[in-house]
């Protein structure tokens, strides 16, 4: 069973709600965490380990052979990207950064093997084992490179492949093709939001999300005691969602997260907030 979090708004805090609810919810499920912010992913920072087992992640790349090119044009006509120009004669010309590895040119090009495979690498995804007694899968895509979506199905189906009895899942923030491939099969949502008119606007925008997949969704509101928290149960009411905990606004977080101890190990009223919420999804998936 797959359990998402996210938010639209970006510092939040759902990577410390996702990391924190992990802990506590490995007392009730054999469970893989995935870090599927593959543009800045966190979690093994906030977590305190080491990112191990790198495994590199690649896309293909057309490659002409000119010797066997009949300059058709149909691969620069295929491409949606404009990653293939043709001069006059129809010689076609790659550009690497706009490529998406769609193998349309491959597949409409009238010659065997004038467009040869090369591979090239976007990121990479690494299994960390965690002092917590669950692994963590996370997705790392290269600096400069613009296209995270082959990093996001990589890394989660490399944690799927683990069979683990519950995957939870830390998205992006946003509502990009990348936050709702990683929402893709999930049953419950927890949306992380805040009391702030940009909380408020991002947590629409996620909520509209999980109804056109047809998730179910929870709101976890992050420093509730600051802004707005009667603007949130105004949407979640609209949107017929309930807020299922609410965080205030603690420096016992921010001393935990700068000791690099996750807040739900600590003996106090925000780590029972968070073995609460724990408790509620346990109870959720039965």
């Amino acid at each position: 069973m797959q359990i998402a979090v996210s938010g639209g708004k970006g510092g939040t805090g759902k990577s410390t709600i996702a990391i924190n609810l992990a802990i506590a919810l490995k007392e009730y499920f054999d469970l893989v965490l995935a870090d599927l912010d593959v543009e800045a992913p966190n979690d093994h920072i906030l977590l305190n380990v080491e990112l191990q087992n790198e495994e590199p992640v690649h896309m293909f790349m057309p490659h002409f052979d000119y010797s066997k090119c009949i300059k058709c044009k149909k691969c620069a006509e295929i491409c949606e990207e404009n990653a293939i120009i043709t001069m006059k004669d129809g010689t076609p010309f790659l550009i690497p950064t706009l490529c998406s590895g769609c193998r349309g040119c491959e597949i409409v090009c009238p010659v065997p093997e004038a467009i040869l495979e090369r591979q090239k690498t976007m990121g990479h995804t690494y299994l960390t084992n965690t002092v917590y007694g669950f692994p963590l899968i996370t997705g790392k895509l290269l600096e400069g490179e613009e296209r995270a979506m082959p990093i996001v199905v990589a890394a989660k189906e490399r944690a799927q492949k683990l069979k683990k009895e519950l995957l939870l899942v830390d998205t992006a923030a946003g509502t990009s093709n990348t936050v709702s491939k990683a929402l893709e099969n999930s049953k419950l949502l927890i949306a992380v939001t805040e009391p702030t008119p940009l909380g408020l606007h991002d947590l629409e925008l996620i909520l509209k999300l999980a109804d056109l997949m047809g998730i179910e969704t929870w709101i976890v509101l992050n420093r509730s005691s600051l802004g707005n928290r009667e603007g949130v149960q105004k949407v979640a009411k609209e949107y017929g969602v309930k807020i299922v905990a609410e965080i205030p606004y603690s420096e016992n977080i921010i001393h935990s997260y700068i000791e690099g101890k996750p807040i739900v190990l600590s003996e106090n009223k925000e780590a029972e907030v968070f073995k609460e919420l724990a408790k509620k999804v346990a109870e959720y998936v039965g």
